[in-house]
């Protein structure tokens, strides 16, 4: 009884799981809409062929180690608008959205370039040519329509920065909905459309990207939010809230690639094991968007939360909020981390490759199956990182964050595989061995930054009033 009684008190009070819950999960089902869109992009490429998925994750992955690089410098500005929604300065937000927005347009032009060295990058990983040409072409194009990404996340700051996060669902379902059926079509062709597989699956990823960003520009440029939070006269490059946006926001981008960077670095040394062991990881992967991509709904609005929090001066209220965000995210993974350990089978049969055998998927699905259980393992340790992350950065303490991130990288990732090399210990199990205690250790360096509370004296925006 006592239980339950607590849990309702922090349901209801002001920064309760209510609370939230009303501005995360809109975000979560936002995300999970994102997830849908790739989910279906891994399945759809399986069906069509087992190189196409092989050359799908680590492709995807390089585009996305650049892209949410400079995502994470775009979407900070929710950061910034959360903060000036605390302080109560709203006409300041539309001169912080525009920031976002051409910063985006300096990230699209920069992403395009990547064009030329696409070819050489790839043909570094020691994959087979039909692997790596399809790397190629799904890493170019994804590349090449990345604008929309960026503009889309600066935009929807807009939105989860003021608590307000009903659009960017709205936007992101839009876009799945889209997606998901123009995926298929171009995949696989039909109505007069060739088949044009992982090509097809990139054109397809863009138009929902494209979708989403229009959805929300139309939502946002109205003559209400311009007299009430100047989104059109904030037009101006302003140079002053320009670089507060660098400052806090690229190293917020460097987090994201430092987060991503390991993960695709751990992907391609994967790859050296052979096309089985990269299929069976792209599978798992996949796999593991599922629970832990609409999470960081709940890391977005834990950011917004505590940026408002901070905003008004009041860092008691960004702990309080922290704290209940965290378990509510326990209260989503430790279920999904089971269904993974107890589903493991069925989970990889969905993946099985139309041009494979039953006997040859035999070796990826049952490799698939153990590393299903290291995602179970520390997903639920995730849910840590997610949060604490997440409310870190809504405080403007992302550099302590990347030196936590960056340091993670090198000695719990990259030296430990590098040691097991050298011993002659290197084996998919053995690096899996390596991923999970990276992910689990790195819970255990945010929660120590958090309750340092050096990021109680940072001051993100210049109206925040004296704590």
């Amino acid at each position: 009884m006592r239980l339950i009684e607590t849990l309702r008190k922090r349901a209801d009070e002001p920064q309760g799981y209510r609370y939230i819950l009303r501005v995360g999960m809109p975000l979560v089902a936002g995300m999970a809409s994102t997830t849908v869109i790739h989910f279906t992009d891994r399945i759809f490429l399986s069906r069509y062929s087992v190189d196409a998925i092989a050359a799908a994750l680590p492709a995807s992955l390089a585009s996305m180690t650049l892209s949410l690089t400079l995502m994470g410098v775009c979407g900070y500005t929710s950061v910034l608008i959360a903060q000036y929604v605390g302080s109560g300065a709203l006409q300041r937000i539309g001169s912080a959205l525009w920031q976002g927005l051409w910063f985006a347009l300096v990230g699209a032009v920069l992403l395009a370039l990547t064009w030329w060295p696409a070819e050489w990058l790839f043909s570094l990983t020691g994959y087979t040519e039909a692997v790596q040409q399809l790397g190629v072409t799904y890493f170019r194009v994804l590349n090449l329509g990345s604008g929309f990404f960026l503009a889309g996340s600066a935009m929807a700051g807009f939105f989860s920065g003021r608590g307000q996060t009903r659009p960017v669902m709205i936007a992101n379902m839009s876009a799945a909905l889209i997606n998901v059926p123009l995926d298929y079509l171009l995949i696989f062709g039909g109505f007069g459309i060739p088949a044009l597989g992982i090509l097809g699956a990139g054109i397809a990823t863009i138009i929902g990207w494209s979708v989403s960003a229009l959805i929300m520009a139309r939502l946002i440029f109205t003559r209400k939010n311009d007299e009430m939070y100047h989104v059109r006269r904030g037009f101006p490059f302003e140079w002053d809230m320009f670089r507060r946006l660098m400052r806090f926001g690229l190293p917020s981008g460097a987090n994201l690639f430092m987060e991503l960077i390991a993960v695709t670095w751990f992907a391609f040394a994967v790859g050296a094991f052979g096309t089985v062991a990269l299929a069976a990881s792209n599978i798992v992967f996949a796999l593991n968007s599922l629970v832990f991509v609409p999470m960081l709904g709940l890391n977005i609005a834990v950011a917004s939360l505590v940026g408002q929090a901070m905003g008004r001066g009041r860092p008691d209220e960004a702990e309080r909020v922290t704290m209940n965000t965290l378990h509510l995210a326990f209260a989503y993974m430790l279920p999904l981390a089971a269904f993974l350990a107890l589903a493991a089978g069925p989970l990889m049969d969905i993946f099985a490759p139309g041009d494979l055998s039953p006997q040859d998927f035999v070796p990826v699905r049952e490799l698939g199956v153990m590393l299903l259980y290291f995602i179970a393992v520390y997903t639920v340790v995730d849910a840590g990182n997610i949060v604490f992350f997440g409310a870190l950065k809504g405080a403007g303490d992302t550099l302590g964050v990347m030196y936590l991130l960056s340091g993670g990288l090198v000695f719990l990732v990259i030296l430990p595989i590098a040691a097991l090399k050298y011993l002659g210990l290197a084996s998919v199990i053995s690096y899996w061995v390596v991923f999970t205690v990276y992910i689990m250790l790195l819970a255990g360096g945010a929660v120590i930054r958090f309750y340092r509370r050096s990021w109680h004296k940072i001051q993100v925006v210049e109206t925040m009033p004296e704590a």
